[in-house]
């Protein structure tokens, strides 16, 4: 598989988790830290405007599933 399947595989993984879990994947729980920091690295990328033309949308679609599933505060 080639760099591109490989992210398609992970941005389809990120997704699947999120419909999963209803949450972003945390940096508390080991089977959950590679995706995490994969999700940051590209966010990173994104920002910076560095990211692949073609993945862009893709991701966008990432953070916007994310923020559906923010986490908010118990204590407000």
């Amino acid at each position: 598989m080639n760099q591109d399947g490989l992210w398609i595989a992970r941005w389809q993984e990120a997704i699947d988790f999120l419909e999963t879990y209803h949450r972003k994947p945390s940096k508390f729980v080991p089977e959950e830290r590679n995706l995490r920091s994969w999700w940051k690295y590209n966010k990173k990328l994104l920002n910076a405007g560095e990211l692949k033309p073609d993945r862009v949308e893709l991701f966008n679609q990432l953070l916007k599933l994310g923020e559906r599933y923010k986490h908010v505060n118990q204590y407000q």
